[in-house]
């Protein structure tokens, strides 16, 4: 998926935007409050047309929202009347599956992410974390190519959520997209993280990292984040990229 665009509302939010999301890699956009994360997303997903550039996926323009575009957004918006496995099958219910095969999805998506014991438990008994998992569920049973992730994650789970995130990445071999403020969480997910500036919001770096990928394949989240090279490279984004903002490390 390729996009090259400037968004605008009341001025210029992005501006000389090219970036490349590759089938498989975990791409987190990182940058302070108000420099057009949102709105980039909102762009890839085709729910914000852009004034000027275009988004393309295997060449064709991308003109609104699709199937093949999964967004998983802050607010998981999931249905406080149904359950846990309704509230997964609900849009597999709505394109018309077959009931034997909607529950066989539903299955294998409530094994994947865990909830198979929940699967009848209503949205009030369940945690705040596996909300998160059924809206990601929710999102994953159309079979998107890509997910795209709207600073989904907590304060009250967020570092369980981030090594649930990057399991599943590594199981279900989707390319995401994940904007955060959040400088550990970006460094230790991202294969590639892409720095916003804004003002208007525009690329100010993008790095090849491979944190996420040594904790997929089985080194420690407590070794990882501990790593002399990690901790330079956090602190290297604080003092030079947020240095002015205040945000999270």
């Amino acid at each position: 998926m390729s996009t090259s665009k400037r968004a605008q509302g009341a001025g210029t939010v992005l501006s000389n935007i090219d970036l490349d999301l590759r089938d498989g890699s975990f791409t987190v956009v990182l940058g302070p409050s108000g420099c057009g994360k949102t709105t980039l997303l909102n762009v890839i997903a085709g729910f914000i047309a852009p004034m000027a550039g275009k988004v393309t996926l295997d060449g064709v323009a991308v003109t609104g929202p699709g199937a093949e575009r999964g967004v998983v957004s802050q607010d998981d918006a999931l249905l406080p009347w149904q359950n846990v496995a309704q509230n997964i099958g609900f849009g597999l219910k709505l394109h018309g599956l077959p009931r034997d095969a909607l529950r066989d999805k539903v299955d294998s998506l409530l094994t994947l992410t865990g909830l198979s014991q929940y699967a009848d438990y209503p949205l009030w008994n369940i945690s705040g974390g596996m909300r998160q998992r059924v809206n990601l569920a929710r999102s994953l049973a159309v079979d998107p190519r890509f997910l795209l992730l709207d600073e989904p994650l907590n304060a009250f789970t967020r570092q369980r959520m981030q090594e649930y995130l990057l399991q599943l990445w590594t199981r279900y071999d989707k390319g995401m997209l994940m904007i955060t403020h959040d400088i550990t969480e970006a460094l230790f997910m991202a294969t590639d993280l892409m720095q916003i500036r804004g003002g208007p919001g525009r690329i100010e770096t993008v790095r090849a990292l491979d944190f996420g990928r040594r904790f997929a394949a089985g080194e420690s989240a407590r070794a990882i984040r501990n790593d002399p090279a990690f901790v330079r490279l956090r602190d290297e984004l604080k003092t030079t990229f947020f240095a002015d903002e205040g945000e999270k490390i």
